[in-house]
């Protein structure tokens, strides 16, 4: 899987002129990537294009146009493109009411562990949560984790050969399952499999 660098980015004027196409291009190409999961819970699931749009738009937003600072962008992000045998996924526990989201987030310590995939008949595979930091301590979670589902060969190949695939949650306080991903949405994913 290709990785960002300073080559796939558009300087600041160029972003500026093509933004509306592009961001038209990422809302529709999101929107296929997104897995709701019930009432409060979302998978984006990220890849080079998802990434490039991030890295455009913080460089956007903070005037960043130094090498260097644009190198550290890159870095920061690079690690959420899957590399082949993975799905990276950030996970938004959503609530409107601040209140019922701090009381929720208290409830669900752990929950980015227990998020799976599953391809066909092979066995679920739970998330590597946040790799780069913790973001849930003893008393709550965080409203934000970044996931990594890592694919054995064989689920590999069952993916690409058209199985079903199954994504979910199992924590005790937020439950869901989705037997097989729509059509479009599966053939999506696949796509990060090489």
């Amino acid at each position: 899987m290709q990785k960002l660098d300073r080559t796939r980015l558009l300087s600041l004027e160029a972003y500026a002129e093509q933004r509306p196409a592009i961001r038209t291009r990422v809302i529709e190409h999101k929107r296929l990537r997104r897995v709701v999961l019930g009432e409060h819970a979302m998978l984006m699931f990220e890849d080079l294009q998802t990434m490039q749009y991030q890295v455009q738009e913080m460089l956007r937003a903070e005037r960043i146009f130094e090498a260097a600072e644009i190198d550290a962008e890159i870095a920061a992000y690079n690690p959420l493109i899957p590399d082949g045998s993975n799905w990276k996924a950030t996970l938004s526990i959503e609530y409107e009411d601040v209140d019922e989201r701090r009381a929720a987030l208290a409830q669900l310590v752990g929950v980015e562990h227990r998020v799976w995939v599953q391809i066909g008949d092979e066995p679920r595979v739970h998330a590597i949560a946040n790799e780069d930091l913790p973001r849930s301590t003893d008393e709550k979670t965080s409203a934000v984790h970044f996931l990594r589902f890592e694919l054995t060969p064989a689920m590999v190949a069952k993916a690409k050969a058209g199985a079903p695939i199954g994504i979910g949650i199992d924590h005790p306080k937020l439950s869901y399952r989705i037997d097989a991903l729509p059509e479009s949405t599966r053939a999506s994913l696949v796509g990060d499999l090489d």
